[in-house]
């Protein structure tokens, strides 16, 4: 892929039950405690405030990302691209969709924690809004690194970013979250 992809070729979509497989393979190759098949199917039955939504090219799945809303902020659980379609602004444009739909769920704010040494990432958050507010101490329990919290302002003119939602929306049904 390149650059250039139009976005007709990127959709996105809520995450199902039968995604979760992909989903387990791609966060295997994005963090070092990846997590398991059975804490997806948690979020997605059990977790009210979950919110997951894959990035389909082609049929196949290649990122996705979570977040929980409550009340009027959003907090980024997951966001990964996998590793064969890094490196070409997807996870931008990841982002971007997930704040255009935190957006439409009310929330005027949003955070994340992200490794202290993941400068890339960190590059990536600020350039779409995002400020460090502070630091969670040992918060990464395969190597107790710290994390850095970093928040956002959302806004509607953030969710109609024309890098945001590409190609047609499946909607967020209730039989989709659940």
């Amino acid at each position: 892929m390149t650059a250039a992809m139009s976005k007709e070729q990127v959709r996105f979509r809520a995450m199902t039950l039968e995604d979760i497989a992909r989903i387990v393979e791609i966060e295997q190759e994005a963090f070092t405690t990846p997590w398991t098949s059975e804490a997806f199917r948690n979020e997605l039955f059990n977790n009210m405030f979950a919110r997951y939504y894959v990035m389909v090219h082609e049929g196949r799945i290649i990122g996705y990302g979570g977040m929980w809303i409550i009340i009027d902020e959003a907090h980024v659980t997951n966001i990964a691209v996998s590793a064969e379609w890094r490196g070409n602004g997807l996870g931008e444009r990841l982002l971007v969709e997930l704040q255009r739909r935190a957006v439409g769920f009310g929330a005027n704010k949003m955070t994340l924690e992200v490794r202290v040494s993941n400068e890339v990432a960190q590059r990536l958050y600020r350039k779409m809004g995002f400020e460090p507010s502070g630091i969670r101490p040992g918060y990464y329990s395969d190597n107790q690194e710290d994390a850095l919290i970093m928040w956002a302002e959302l806004s509607e003119e953030r969710s109609n970013d024309p890098r945001g939602h590409f190609g047609e929306d499946d909607g967020d049904t209730e039989e989709q979250q659940s």
